[in-house]
């Protein structure tokens, strides 16, 4: 199985299953002299990790870090950070009567086509549980941006039609994670949170809508021409599991305006800041040309609902007989809230690596 790498520079190669004994990675790149804080890593897979709400599937695994290599008294020393994540609340008993079945709008039927074998075990190696080894090299990643300045967050936006009406911005940690739906509104968190118990009481689920917002990014991060700024992220942000759109900036909406109406005009940069400029309006989130432009970089990635569902779906067998399948085990009825870390480790990974590239873009 090839794609398991991203990364030009700050390069993270994932592996494990769902049902596996762990998951992990290792980290290529890291650059020597990075003070590393395990509890900070930790605490943003805390953030991922199933059963830590009535929101999410109850599996309870503790997905506790354990660093292989390239640390050397808690400092970075050059050398692949190699990290492995153990499992230790499997049950793959419950998805036994998918050995020959597959779940409609799932990875079964495809990944049997491609490999003419299959881990049907929670999914193998396309369950969403690989994101974890994602979250932990995000969380190196977002250590090695604080020198620079660049902060990373993200939000829950929409569940289904339960949305905030508010522009994307930046928010704290804090005001995220108040509500274990981390929408910043209360009020619509609480309307999101009951929309979401209502679909898992009669096992269906939901999708909905995650802003990105990353801020401090200099100006001039990205690669013209194949790896702009705009194209890494969608390569990275679409990567995750049950992703089917993703807008940068005005998005569709920009479509429907005037250039005249669209383009974000020059103002000179703020007192004391290093950039030359800002713009008034940032209809581009960020990115033009391919490259950020100093303002936010403002993304909007839509989720669909989870495949899995308790009710009873017309498929086939591995036969290609028709047959019928329903969901067992525990599943997410919305991926939304633990998605928001996964969504800010891959924005992480990519600046990283960005800014590591940009270092060879011109002499001092």
């Amino acid at each position: 199985m090839a794609g398991n790498t991203i990364g030009q520079i700050f390069r993270l190669t994932t592996y494990g299953e769902s049902h596996g004994a762990g998951l992990g990675g290792i980290v290529d790149g890291c650059p020597a002299g990075l003070r590393l804080d395990l509890d900070a890593v930790q605490h943003e897979l805390d953030r991922r990790r199933p059963g830590q709400s009535e929101l999410v599937t109850p599996r309870d695994e503790k997905d506790r870090i354990n660093m292989l290599s390239g640390l050397f008294e808690g400092v970075t020393t050059g050398a692949p950070l190699a990290f492995h994540i153990p499992s230790q609340d499997a049950d793959s008993s419950a998805y036994d009567h998918l050995k020959d079945t597959f779940r409609p709008s799932h990875a079964d039927f495809t990944y049997s086509a491609k490999y003419n074998v299959r881990d049907h075990r929670g999914g193998g190696r396309a369950s969403a549980r690989e994101t974890v080894s994602r979250v932990a090299a995000g969380a190196i990643a977002r250590q090695l941006l604080q020198p620079v300045g660049v902060e990373v967050c993200a939000y829950v936006e929409r569940v289904q039609d339960i949305a905030m009406h508010s522009p994307p911005q930046f928010y704290s940690r804090s005001n995220v994670d108040a509500h274990p739906m981390r929408c910043p509104s209360p009020e619509t968190a609480e309307r999101m949170a009951q929309r979401v118990e209502q679909v898992r009481e009669v096992g269906d689920t939901v999708g909905g809508a995650i802003v990105l917002v990353a801020r401090g990014v200099p100006a001039g991060w990205g690669e013209p021409v194949f790896d702009k700024l705009s194209s890494e992220l969608a390569r990275a942000l679409w990567s995750i599991p049950a992703v089917k759109a993703m807008e940068i900036g005005s998005g569709f909406s920009g479509t429907l305006m005037l250039g005249s109406q669209h383009n974000d005009a020059f103002i000179p940069g703020e007192a004391g800041s290093s950039e030359l400029a800002q713009t008034r309006t940032n209809q581009s989130g960020g990115i033009q040309g391919g490259l950020s432009n100093g303002q936010d970089l403002i993304v909007r990635i839509g989720f669909k609902p989870v495949a899995t569902i308790r009710a009873t779906q017309e498929t086939v067998d591995s036969s290609g007989k028709a047959a019928t399948v329903e969901g067992k085990g525990r599943h997410d009825p919305c991926v939304l809230s633990r998605a928001v870390p996964i969504v800010e480790a891959m924005a992480l990974l990519v600046l990283a690596d960005m800014s590591l590239r940009n270092k060879s873009s011109h002499v001092e």
